[in-house]
């Protein structure tokens, strides 16, 4: 008992027991006073800064010993409290001072008396503002933080006007303070502060193209500063310092441009800063494509249009070989850069955007019209670069867009070659773009004389219309004539009577490509539905504001539409020509209530893509008119039936010779959608919570479900249409690849889409034979 009594009392144990347990108010007692202990010690530490200013009566002094005096300031031995306080007796009140330090230490006190008694006395004399408890606080804490800095720099970050006019401050105007050799104007400049730029300026006469130890002028300290004013006041005087590089080969506008401070580049070039100054990356314009500050490249842009042409001196390469951001290329593409401009070493802006794996990028250059087999450096194709990084995205989306694989460089080796040397992913990918023609030169021989038609049919299916396109191509490949020549009547759904259209007016299958890829971009921002102003816009700039249907007459194009005005709808199809006179029988008449449709050369072509295309959910109505593919998502049938009645209101006017057989249909989709399990689709009348779950799923799966039979183009409409084709003695053909995935009508992902054209490449590949028999018949006489 007595050894456990001793350990009980040891210091040690006693604090281990009491903080683990025993004694709990005991050692939340101790951490409090612990807490207020170091409160007390911040607070005392805070009160006894020595260089704490202070206001004191001078007559606290009286008794003391004067050890120094200069003008105002005056060092005193305070005796009684062993310090040497320095006192600023108040020139306008000179019962009252402030005391600038209390320091223990002679030796130290003369040290900082001397520093004080070398930098104040211009700032007393010349404004009251500087007698000011807080201002004096701010003074004294700058003399001794920047003890090289001369009166000249302390007043320009003080801030007070008035100092500016004393003389000792005047005359060191343009003064190097000795870290940074900067000047006090260097100094007003990156405070932004105009005022006291003014004062040095224009009274105390500081010059412009003086440079710091780093080679920077007034501007480059503007530039770095937050106010453009400052930089609008420096450049209204004439100076060498607007164009000055510094020791990094930075201009102002360079470094303006690398910060991305467009307001500054704005002012630089106002005040005519130069644009063809060499940097360490180019010009001002490439070094704003480097550190991708879009705005300062646009501005420079709209102040110089040619700058968009620069050619850096060291590589030869334009702004758009600089761009690192899709968005950075779009802009200068859309300000009319060269896609296809080449550097010194023969590379255009894709190769560089493939060496560096910028696939947004790459993506961007291809939709607005790249050459996927440039040779460029050693005769390399960016299709040879993308093997090289074994980038498998790279390769699909440059052989989509039309690369070839046997194509050798300077070393005679071809991307097929390189592809022995990688996985074997990248082996078939070539495997398969190997079957293809090379590149080919489309010409236009519409045959006036061909005794029979040819009818393409166009689904619907939003931006999937990409697939289209790749089928188009291939058989425009295949056959080496544009699709507008191959076929007499052109059908077309939604995204398939855009197409449609831009067949009709001889727009080129890789050119709507690309347009489709900036399209989505531009049509498919926010939620749904979405706004119809940036869809419409599309339409007139690639069609015209004014251009009637009837403009162009060959081939015969109509878009399906749905007329939602009535109940029940009725599908409505705007054409290029005069509609049969069985359905021109004005179906309105028999009820007054209902509005006529507008006669085709009316019909502004915009309009009817716009009408044919406001699918449910995605666009708002146009007018009365739905998406056509509510009614007829494949137009094939109504196409082939609209072709009879032609037909038989020309033979009904006498006109039979006019009569063509229809021997070939073409019906191409917009890819097919993997099948999925769907475990519900019951509605009842709900009892209890999880009936109502069961209900709402149950209801939603059966409205998905009751769309996608109406608007589905294949199933039994293929088998329709393919029917009434053998019926009739005509070649039917569909084309519809299956895709891996489900893709939304506005997908925007390039990845994705690029996938599902690789697959569409694929099918082509697969159906090669379909294909060669398809062109056979079309180019028979």
């Amino acid at each position: 008992m007595g050894e456990q009594a001793q350990l009980t009392r040891d210091p040690v144990f006693f604090q281990t027991a009491g903080a683990g347990r025993g004694t709990p108010q005991l050692g939340r007692g101790m951490q409090f006073f612990g807490r207020l202990v170091n409160t007390l010690s911040s607070v005392t530490n805070l009160f006894s800064n020595p260089f704490r200013v202070k206001e004191v009566p001078v007559a606290d002094y009286a008794t003391c010993s004067r050890v120094c005096e200069e003008g105002q300031l005056v060092l005193f031995h305070n005796v009684p409290n062993h310090t040497w306080d320095c006192i600023l007796v108040n020139p306008r009140n000179l019962q009252n001072g402030f005391r600038l330090f209390q320091l223990e230490v002679e030796a130290d006190s003369l040290v900082s008396f001397q520093q004080y008694s070398a930098q104040l006395p211009p700032f007393y004399e010349s404004s009251a503002q500087a007698l000011h408890l807080e201002t004096l606080q701010h003074l004294t804490d700058l003399v001794r933080s920047h003890p090289s800095w001369s009166v000249a720099h302390l007043a320009v970050e003080l801030g007070i006007r008035e100092c500016f006019h004393h003389s000792r401050i005047i005359s060191c105007a343009n003064s190097k303070e000795n870290e940074e050799g900067c000047t006090p104007l260097h100094l007003a400049c990156r405070k932004g502060d105009s005022e006291v730029l003014v004062e040095l300026v224009h009274y105390c006469h500081a010059q412009l193209d003086v440079t710091d130890n780093n080679g920077e002028t007034a501007f480059h300290y503007a530039v770095q500063g937050d106010s453009s004013q400052v930089l609008q006041l420096l450049g209204k005087n004439a100076s060498a310092g607007l164009n000055q590089v510094n020791n990094q080969g930075l201009t102002p506008l360079h470094l303006a441009c690398q910060l991305g401070k467009q307001e500054m580049v704005r002012v630089l070039l106002l005040c005519n800063a130069r644009c063809n100054i060499l940097g360490p990356t180019g010009y001002p314009i490439h070094t704003a494509m480097k550190f991708s500050q879009r705005g300062c490249a646009e501005m420079i842009i709209s102040m110089d249009s040619n700058q968009i042409h620069s050619k850096d001196p060291r590589y030869g390469a334009s702004p758009l070989h600089w761009a690192k951001t899709a968005e950075m290329a779009r802009m200068l593409l859309k300000r009319g850069s060269d896609v296809n401009s080449t550097s010194s070493t023969g590379n255009t802006a894709l190769h560089v955007a493939v060496m560096r794996n910028r696939f947004e990028c790459v993506m961007v250059l291809l939709t607005h019209g790249a050459h996927a087999g440039a040779r460029g450096e050693h005769g390399n194709t960016p299709l040879h670069l993308a093997m090289s990084k074994d980038n498998v995205e790279l390769v699909k989306a440059l052989i989509v867009f039309g690369a070839e694989v046997d194509t050798p460089n300077d070393f005679g080796e071809t991307p097929m070659f390189m592809a022995s040397k990688v996985h074997k992913e990248l082996q078939d990918i070539l495997h398969i773009s190997r079957a293809r023609k090379p590149a080919f030169i489309l010409s236009s021989m519409r045959d006036e004389k061909r005794s029979h038609d040819h009818l393409l049919c166009l689904d619907g299916g939003g931006v999937k219309g990409l697939v289209i396109i790749q089928l188009l191509l291939a058989i425009e490949r295949a056959s080496g004539i544009a699709t507008k020549d191959l076929f007499d009547w052109v059908a077309g759904t939604s995204t398939g009577g855009i197409l449609a259209l831009s067949i009709l007016h001889g727009k080129s299958m890789a050119y709507m490509r690309g347009v489709y890829f900036r399209m989505k971009d531009e049509v498919f921002r926010g939620s749904r539905p979405y706004e119809s102003g940036p869809l419409e816009e599309f339409l007139k700039r690639e069609f015209g504001e004014h251009t009637k249907m009837t403009d162009v007459k060959k081939p015969k194009v109509m878009l399906t539409g749905t007329l939602s005005d009535r109940q029940p709808a009725e599908l409505h199809l705007f054409r290029n020509y005069e509609a049969p006179e069985v359905v021109r029988e004005p179906r309105f008449s028999q009820n007054i209530h209902l509005k006529p449709t507008t006669h085709p050369s009316e019909q502004l072509v915009w309009r009817a893509a716009r009408s044919s295309g406001a699918a449910p959910t995605y666009f708002r109505p146009n007018g009365r008119f739905l998406d056509g593919g509510l009614l007829a998502n494949n137009p094939t049938l109504d196409a082939m039936t609209e072709i009879h009645e032609y037909n038989q209101d020309l033979i009904r006017k006498g006109q039979g010779s006019k009569v063509k057989k229809l021997s070939v249909v073409v019906s191409l989709g917009t890819g097919r959608s993997p099948q999925v399990p769907v475990t519900c689709v019951d509605i009842f009348r709900p009892s209890n919570p999880w009936e109502l779950a069961k209900t709402v799923f149950g209801a939603k799966e059966l409205g998905k479900m009751v769309v996608d039979c109406c608007t589905d183009p294949d199933g039994r409409a293929v088998d329709r249409a393919r029917a009434w084709c053998e019926m009739v003695e005509t070649q039917y053909f569909r084309l519809n690849p299956q895709l891996g995935t489900d893709i939304m009508l506005d997908e925007v992902s390039d990845a994705v889409l690029v996938n599902a054209l690789w697959e569409t490449e694929v099918y082509i590949h697969e159906h090669r034979d379909q294909f060669q028999k398809l062109v056979q018949l079309l180019l028979s006489p």
